[in-house]
């Protein structure tokens, strides 16, 4: 279990632990963050490869507003709050993350942030070991296909939310917000760990940043 990064500004200084776990993450992070067989091996295919050559047809990054994200705002869709694109993998075709939330006026809701891919033409069933994983692969009826979710980096029932998201290269990092217990108010998180997301070994990887001070 990674410890928090100091409270707040507003809060008082308190010992405290992530009580959402960071392992959690890690774990939904390895069991979610493998692309499909179809993604790992895109290379090979020049019909759909984006890599520059010869006739070959650029592949767009997915549009997050047009994902099917397993979060349940009611009858709405969740807002987008934040995007970025960018070959993740290194197989030559563009991914989105995106960072999600229900919409509210007062309050923070969690966050989720997740991995899209384009969709590959056929329903997968479970196919990176996440519950969560490859929604919307053809759509539904006749309508376009909708993007895949292929990891989820951050589900909202942990209850956080994020700042400062960015993608650098192939590095995705952002600020985890937390509260130290069920009194804090949603709108004032209290606690905080920077986290970088990168794909390494065939899957993406969790690292939290050192706490500032700790040893």
């Amino acid at each position: 279990m990674l410890p928090l990064g100091p409270d707040l500004p507003h809060t008082h200084p308190r010992p405290v632990h992530w009580l959402a776990t960071a392992a959690a993450l890690a774990a939904v992070v390895a069991g979610a963050a493998v692309l499909q067989p179809s993604d790992a091996k895109a290379t090979t295919d020049t019909s759909t490869a984006s890599a520059p050559g010869a006739g070959a047809p650029v592949v767009k990054a997915p549009d997050p507003t047009a994902a099917d994200y397993p979060v349940d705002c009611g009858p709405a869709k969740p807002d987008v709050t934040d995007r970025a694109s960018g070959d993740l993998d290194g197989d030559g075709r563009p991914e989105t993350v995106a960072v999600v939330r229900c919409h509210s006026e007062t309050g923070t809701p969690p966050s989720g942030m997740y991995v899209l891919a384009q969709p590959d033409g056929k329903n997968s069933e479970g196919g990176n070991g996440s519950g969560t994983a490859d929604k919307g692969g053809k759509g539904s009826g006749s309508g376009p296909a909708r993007p895949r979710i292929v990891a989820t980096f951050l589900d909202p029932k942990e209850g956080m939310s994020i700042k400062d998201f960015a993608l650098r290269g192939t590095k995705v990092s952002a600020t985890l917000l937390g509260y130290s217990s069920e009194q804090v108010a949603r709108c004032c998180p209290d606690l905080q760990r920077e986290v970088n997301w990168q794909w390494k070994d065939g899957k993406f990887v969790l690292k939290a940043l050192p706490v500032p001070g700790s040893v």
